[in-house]
């Protein structure tokens, strides 16, 4: 299943997504996210059925990414890999900007 948490305003999508099918609940992107946006949560709240632990983006924290996020995600042609996603084993998160 595709979480997503953000937001859409008149300058663009804002949304980071994680696929909670490929992530292993290892914690590696709250302890690499230097905005501190995500948590670990005891059980998916989008769903239900999942009682996995696994990483949320917090919910004070989803309509304000563009702004969390910006310190890593430069504009321009040059972006680096986000560190969140490069420490993602299982390319669980995406970025929409």
């Amino acid at each position: 299943m595709l979480a997503n948490y953000g937001y859409s305003d008149g300058s663009g999508n804002y949304f980071i997504t994680i696929d909670t099918d490929k992530c292993n609940a290892c914690g590696e992107c709250v302890e690499a996210c230097p905005a501190n946006i995500f948590e670990m949560a005891d059980e998916d709240p989008n769903d239900p059925m999942n009682a996995e632990p696994l990483p949320i983006v917090l919910p004070e924290k989803k309509n304000k990414l563009k702004y969390e996020c910006a310190t890593c995600k430069p504009s321009g042609d040059n972006r680096p890999t986000l560190p969140c996603v490069m420490v993602c084993e299982g390319c669980a998160i995406t970025h929409s900007w």
